[in-house]
């Protein structure tokens, strides 16, 4: 497995997908409770598959990743050869977490208790992997509004 398999809730969400991927198999609903009751490993290998073709479609669509704690905020843009971070750092006491903490971030981009960085490389092992590494360690797929923002307040 590439990735890793959908929790319970995304394959609900994604229930009829998952009938049409089993359908293009030829398998039906009758054939598909036999396999589960019958054939566990070849179920499980099943809900595999489709797991990483959903990611694969996801990751493949995504061009920004963010992720928030109470002081840093990591952004990252994602082109066909290099991952692109900005790092925001805030050197008092605010909580990024919240809104009132975000809107201050927002209005006061260049206040003197902000740190800004950002760089570029190239991936470590495949576009997507090192995008769902970060989805997998708390990143958020987003628009990329706040990276545009501040990367062009930064250029």
């Amino acid at each position: 497995m590439k990735y890793r398999q959908l929790t319970k809730e995304q394959l609900e969400s994604l229930h009829k997908e998952f009938a049409l991927f089993l359908a293009s198999q030829k398998i039906d609903v009758n054939e598909w409770n036999r396999i589960k009751k019958d054939k566990p490993n070849v179920a499980e290998e099943e809900l595999n598959i489709f797991s990483d073709i959903v990611w694969e479609d996801v990751l493949t669509k995504t061009n920004y990743v963010e992720h928030f704690s109470e002081t840093t905020v990591n952004l990252f843009k994602f082109d066909k050869d290099e991952i692109h971070r900005i790092v925001i750092k805030i050197d008092w006491d605010i909580n990024l977490l919240t809104q009132e903490g975000f809107e201050w971030l927002m209005n006061n981009p260049m206040d003197n208790s902000i740190d800004i960085f950002k760089g570029a490389k190239p991936y470590d092992k495949e576009r997507n992997i090192d995008i769902f590494d970060l989805i997998e360690k708390g990143s958020s797929i987003s628009k990329g509004e706040i990276f545009e923002f501040f990367h062009n307040l930064i250029v």
